[in-house]
């Protein structure tokens, strides 16, 4: 049997100006699995992760769900609180009742606070499915490929090494420019077309984090 603890935030009056915290928190302390719910003026305060922590412990909660804000806000904050208790974060999730309930109702607070109760559910109900994860680190090289060196390769090649990461450009063709460079006149308009194309291909074969390979096509990837 699950053990989740539930924690509604009034955060100020932003949610408790229009939903009844209490009466969400009366709702999920019946629910099967749910062993304490309880409200709190500001969860993301100190005070408001250190009752998390402290009943993660005590009431040996094995998942939690924090009625808040966005989970852009604080979801991170929750989960660190949750994982200094020894639960694995991924076994927090939030239940959004300030942006998706409280201001959208404003004036229908009945109906806001059946909402809440309702969204607060569904979470309670996701998090007795969710899995413990272990974050996986992957070596990272930080070098680019591109192919092809027309116009938009060799500005991307560019742009990409003047951002201080290394680039292997290649061009299938023996020459750079693409069909810029056959049609620059017609297609770049302006008379000095083919100087710029020029000093783009200037700057690309002489810049220190870019290696050029013409005459050559990716023949496998993975």
């Amino acid at each position: 049997m699950a053990r989740i603890g539930v924690f509604v935030c009034h955060c100020g009056l932003n949610i408790a100006g229009t939903v009844d915290v209490t009466q969400v928190a009366d709702a999920l302390r019946v629910r099967p699995g749910i062993v304490l719910a309880t409200d709190y003026v500001y969860l993301c305060s100190e005070p408001g992760q250190a009752l998390i922590r402290d009943s993660v412990e005590e009431h040996e909660l094995d998942g939690v769900v924090v009625a808040a804000c966005s989970p852009a806000m604080h979801e991170v904050t929750f989960r660190r609180a949750a994982a200094a208790a020894g639960l694995n974060p991924y076994r927090l999730e939030i239940a959004n009742i300030r942006e998706q309930v409280s201001w959208p109702h404003q004036k229908e607070p009945d109906k806001a606070t059946r909402k809440a109760i309702s969204t607060v559910r569904s979470i309670a109900t996701k998090v007795r499915g969710d899995q413990p994860l272990i974050p996986l680190k992957l070596p990272i090289t930080r070098r680019a490929l591109v192919v092809g060196g027309g116009i938009a390769g060799m500005t991307a090649a560019l742009t990409i090494a003047d951002g201080g990461h290394s680039v292997i450009l290649v061009e299938r063709s023996s020459r750079l420019g693409g069909r810029a460079a056959q049609l620059s006149h017609a297609y770049l308009g302006p008379a000095d077309a083919p100087v710029d194309l020029d000093r783009c291909v200037e700057a690309l074969v002489h810049h220190p984090l870019i290696e050029v390979l013409t005459s050559t096509e990716v023949s496998a990837f993975s």
